[in-house]
């Protein structure tokens, strides 16, 4: 049983999480704002897929940095954890998704095993945090600078990776 937790400022990672769920067919109570869930929320779920934009110098989402200490003290052992994220790489190259990047790093001690991470083609920015020895950690969202259908294209490319990592 996959669920989706997402933090989201303007919308936008919000919106994203739904796509997600509609493309993998995740029924919409199984979609959590991490600023509304208490992090054992997460204990039913086999898969996590999780959310967070890009702010400042490449920080978390607000609502993440509390979700993501209480998240490292639950057993993710053998969890599969996907990671996904907005950025807009033309302003801010040099931190572009750095979230993504900042949630696989707090949880990268943490058991789970990750899913989603592949070779970012067609991307302008490939050095930010989201990027590790050649490959995005997880899905990187530029609704700023790339066209809806884009977007959309980026969506179901991933998620048809993670449909094949979560059988």
């Amino acid at each position: 049983m996959t669920g989706i937790f997402f933090g989201s400022t303007t919308g936008t990672t919000e919106s994203v999480a739904n796509q997600i769920a509609q493309e993998l067919g995740i029924s919409s109570t199984d979609i959590h704002n991490v600023s509304e869930t208490p992090v054992e929320a997460t204990d039913k779920y086999d898969c996590l897929l999780l959310g967070s934009s890009t702010w400042g110098c490449g920080e978390l989402q607000d609502d993440w940095y509390d979700f993501i200490k209480s998240l490292k003290s639950q057993n993710l052992n053998g969890k599969k954890v996907g990671i996904f994220g907005c950025g807009d790489g033309e302003s801010y190259p040099d931190t572009f998704c750095d979230a993504v990047g900042l949630i696989y790093d707090e949880l990268s001690e943490s058991g789970c095993n990750f899913i989603g991470s592949f070779e970012p083609k067609e991307y302008a920015v490939t050095d930010s945090l989201i990027c590790r020895n050649g490959k995005f950690v997880g899905l990187a969202i530029d609704d700023c600078n790339e066209s809806s259908q884009k977007v959309s294209e980026r969506i179901h490319e991933w998620c048809n990776l993670i449909k094949k990592e979560i059988e």
